[in-house]
């Protein structure tokens, strides 16, 4: 008798590990070096990431609750499958142009004790994770409403982070926000709450000690679900969170509804031991495909942009006509009127200043607001965007004038039904021929590559922060080295930066003071990346400026085929090189208290190993010059650079 049970013990042990063992699962990358392991602890899906056998995120929940079921709890692994996914494209307006993509690819349905399924698709490719749900038909629904992720990722304790924290609802001049525009904090620790207590919008950066570092963020978040954000850290793991109710005014569901079978936005987590693959990464842009073919491709250039310095006194007919002879000039594909244009200049005016600029090779972006009836803005035009019929009536009056760009501003968070306004707006627009920017509004999410006419959105604490108050201007080099690393790792970034005035008004004679060189301006022009660059120069930058800064600013390019990271560390400095077409623009910029001397490796650029290259430097006489530097063996002779200084260098890439 006691041998039996003693046996039937055994058995039941054995059957007990035996499944446990079941239900964990490994994938890794193609280079082995990065690893998922997934399983189920009681009844909850979970997850780890290793890599090079560091635990990056610790066991962490998956799974959601919806008004169809709970499908975080009480589930069982019932079936798996593994492949391999591998793709090629051209993308333009991104970091690089030509891209391979390879990730292995592990799906795993889940059960509840009813027989309600969902699955867990995983993406693995080299630095790089992705994982998201797919929702099945149920027996009788077609719909579901997502109440609730348990989706999270739980961190070392000895990690600390570079995030931004997500604002309180309706706060802030006109009852704005959120709009993306809060301060990161600086390898802060965990335990340290965000400044409203709602979490933190994404992209967000980890440093995981000794062992490497970690981004957070999303893509291919469509009208077809809302955007996301993560949770305050309770216990060294941040859950993903929706949008407050009080977001959009009140308008619109905090919880996004999908049509059954269904999949919700890719959740992606970038891996690496250091920070090359974080800002090297194309991940947002790997898992995504066009959604439609465009009429018109976003036409890439520069451009100026009155308002910056001479804010809303230079929206009239005379002051535009001094930024389009600027951009003409400058050799700039486009000048940028801002808010008040319809009541200032009006229709008919726009009409002539369009012309005027098509006859100087410069092309007119106009400025809208978003909304009408969720924030309290009074900048027109409004009420034109935020529904079909203005919308379209003004798009087709543009396209009539040959203006084939817009920027929108001023949007109200994130709930499904703001996120299906950015995209109606980008749809209608492709119709027209017109091209969209977007500012005052939530983070691009894999967009570039989704809408054809997409051209970037700012989602940070942009350059006109600079006028606004001298904190921003004594901050400038710091935020500028975190940029590279989180916010513009992920998406186009619309800044508006590259400021030649030393003073920040219209007559460069007073107001807020620049405390950065015109040598760490141009480095910006290259550091920040978007298609459309419309730079913060001024007509008086013509005499006033250092020709070399002019003659610099004349000819940068605004897209590139290949970005590299040579050095650097979010909030102290970075070096960055990007290359278009057959030359290699390194550019660097120093937040720290002390002179840099760079000794640059630059053999990851360079092949051939020599050869002598100009760099623009700072000089206390004309500002800006431009010297040689020798590069032997892939390595450049010293490069010594002061705090808030900057400096290019340009590399011939054959």
């Amino acid at each position: 008798m006691k041998i039996k049970i003693a046996l039937a013990t055994i058995l039941a042990i054995y059957s007990s590990t035996d499944m446990a063992y079941a239900a964990k699962r490994s994938i890794k990358s193609p280079d082995g070096k990065l690893e998922v392991i997934t399983d189920v602890k009681a009844g909850t899906p979970t997850y780890m990431v290793k890599y090079l056998d560091k635990i990056m995120i610790d066991e962490s929940p998956l799974g959601f609750k919806a008004d169809i079921g709970d499908f975080s709890s009480g589930m069982t692994d019932v079936k798996q499958v593994e492949r391999n996914v591998r793709k090629h494209y051209n993308q333009d307006r991104i970091k690089r142009s030509d891209i391979d993509y390879e990730a292995n690819v592990l799906e795993v349905t889940y059960a509840d004790a009813d027989g309600r399924q969902m699955m867990v698709e995983w993406q693995v490719s080299d630095n790089n994770v992705a994982f998201r749900y797919h929702i099945p038909n149920g027996k009788e629904r077609r719909s579901a409403v997502i109440e609730k992720e348990e989706s999270s990722f739980k961190f070392p304790p000895y990690t600390t982070t570079f995030i931004t924290p997500q604002s309180n609802p309706m706060i802030g001049w006109k009852r704005t926000k959120p709009s993306y525009e809060e301060p990161y904090t600086n390898d802060s620790p965990m335990s340290a709450k965000s400044l409203y207590g709602k979490g933190y919008t994404f992209p967000a950066l980890f440093h995981v000690g000794n062992d490497g570092w970690v981004l957070l963020s999303e893509t291919g978040v469509d009208g077809n679900y809302c955007g996301s954000r993560l949770s305050e850290c309770k216990d060294g793991t941040y859950s993903i969170a929706y949008p407050m109710e009080g977001e959009n005014n009140g308008n619109g569901s905090s919880s996004p509804g999908i049509s059954l079978p269904g999949t919700t936005p890719w959740r992606t987590i970038t891996v690496g031991n250091t920070l090359d693959p974080i800002v090297e990464t194309t991940i947002p842009w790997d898992l995504v495909e066009p959604l439609y073919e465009t009429k018109a491709a976003t036409a890439p250039g520069r451009g100026t942009w009155s308002w910056l310095l001479w804010q809303d006194g230079s929206i009239n007919y005379e002051d535009q006509v001094k930024f389009i002879d600027l951009a003409a000039n400058m050799g700039y594909e486009n000048a940028l009127i801002d808010n008040w244009w319809d009541k200032n200049i009006g229709k008919d005016g726009i009409e002539r200043l369009s012309a005027y600029a098509r006859s100087k090779n410069v092309n007119l972006i106009l400025w809208f607001s978003s909304s009408g009836y969720w924030n309290d803005i009074e900048q027109s035009p409004t009420n034109v965007m935020s529904r079909p019929i203005p919308r379209k009536k003004a798009m087709k009056w543009m396209q009539d004038n040959g203006i084939s760009k817009i920027k929108v501003d001023f949007f109200g968070g994130d709930k499904q039904e703001t996120i299906r306004l950015y995209e109606d707006i980008l749809s209608d627009a492709n119709d027209y021929g017109i091209s969209v920017i977007f500012h005052g509004c939530t983070l691009p999410r894999g967009w570039e590559r989704m809408y054809p006419n997409y051209i970037g959105s700012e989602a940070v604490l942009a350059s006109e922060n600079l006028v606004f108050g001298q904190d921003f201007c004594n901050n400038e080099a710091f935020n500028a080295t975190l940029h590279p690393f989180i916010r513009n790792a992920v998406g186009s970034m619309e800044y508006g930066g590259t400021i030649l005035n030393h003073r920040l008004n219209r007559d460069n004679n007073g107001g807020t003071i620049r405390m950065t060189t015109d040598a760490f301006q141009l480095a910006t022009a290259i550091l920040f990346q978007n298609p459309v660059q419309n730079f913060a120069l001024a007509p008086n930058n013509l005499e006033d400026a250092p020709a070399a800064a002019i003659e610099f600013m004349k000819n940068v390019p605004t897209t590139w085929d290949d970005t590299k990271l040579i050095k650097g560390y979010p909030g102290k400095y970075v070096v960055l090189a990007r290359r278009n077409k057959n030359k290699w623009y390194v550019s660097g910029v120093n937040a720290t208290s002390d002179k840099l001397k760079l000794r640059l490796d630059l053999s990851s650029i360079l092949p051939n190993g020599r050869q002598t290259a100009p760099v623009y430097v700072s000089d206390k006489n004309e500002g800006v010059k431009t010297k040689s530097v020798k590069i032997k063996n892939g390595i450049a002779s010293e490069l010594t650079v002061l705090p808030s200084d900057g400096f290019v260098m340009i590399i011939d890439a054959d």
